[in-house]
């Protein structure tokens, strides 16, 4: 095998299952297609819980100074946020989607925009697309990549049935995401301890519940927006660790 197997099992996975679901969700009545999204946003919330977990391990608990566990994932999303919006990434990823769904002819009146940043962002959003990415770059195995392919098969399939084939071209950046992760352990190996892990978890938890809430049509957030606290979460942790 060779570094990045992990991750092309992946996309091949959310590729198949986005096919299965097409076609399934193609035979579907429109009410069972919104029945099925309306799960999958309980799901996404359900998943979101799990992450939010994180905010109470021992391991960033006891990293951090007492009282900041919340205020570090606070923190993540507002000066991520504010960057994110600055750089307009939500309309950028729409745009992208925009420009997709023209290349792969599909309606104006399709889901195939919502279908590719849905499922974009609930796919890259993880603890496993890091940690699993980073392990298969380092050669210690892909065990995390096959629990998340897995997962991601079935996901695919739902949304697929939905909201059409912008789910199966949401794999592309998804693939793109994991390999950047994959160079960095191959280059530089593990990067993050545990407790900026979890700050990382914690805070892709709170843009899984924005997910959630849009599919639900609960509420609109642009979820786009606040992927720069992926990236703000463990440095902001490790900041407070190392000075505070």
């Amino acid at each position: 095998m060779f570094p990045g197997i992990g991750t092309v099992i992946n996309v091949v996975t959310i590729v198949l299952g986005a096919g299965i679901g097409v076609l399934v969700g193609s035979r579907m009545p429109a009410r069972t297609r919104e029945l099925l999204t309306d799960v999958l946003g309980l799901t996404t919330l359900l998943g979101a819980a799990g992450a939010l977990f994180s905010l109470w391990s021992k391991r960033y608990v006891s990293a951090l100074p007492t009282g900041w566990s919340l205020l570090t994932v606070l923190g993540a999303l507002l000066v991520g946020g504010l960057i994110g919006s600055a750089a307009r990434l939500e309309d950028r990823l729409n745009a992208v989607g925009e420009r997709l769904r023209l290349r792969f002819r599909a309606s104006s009146e399709s889901t195939f925009v919502e279908g590719f940043v849905s499922a974009a962002l609930l796919f890259a959003i993880g603890p496993l697309a890091i940690l699993g990415s980073i392990s298969d770059g380092m050669s210690t195995g892909i065990n995390q990549l096959l629990l998340k392919s897995s997962l991601d098969f079935f996901a695919a399939m739902a949304f697929a049935a939905s909201l059409g084939w912008g789910v199966a071209v949401a794999a592309v950046p998804v693939g793109i995401y994991q390999a950047f992760w994959t160079v960095i352990g191959v280059g530089l190996g593990s990067i993050l301890t545990g407790y900026q892990v979890d700050a990382m978890t914690a805070t892709g938890g709170v843009l899984l519940i924005c997910i959630g809430l849009k599919l639900l049509k609960i509420r609109d957030i642009a979820a786009g927006n606040l992927l720069p606290a992926l990236a703000v979460a463990p440095l902001l942790a490790w900041g407070l660790h190392a000075f505070v």
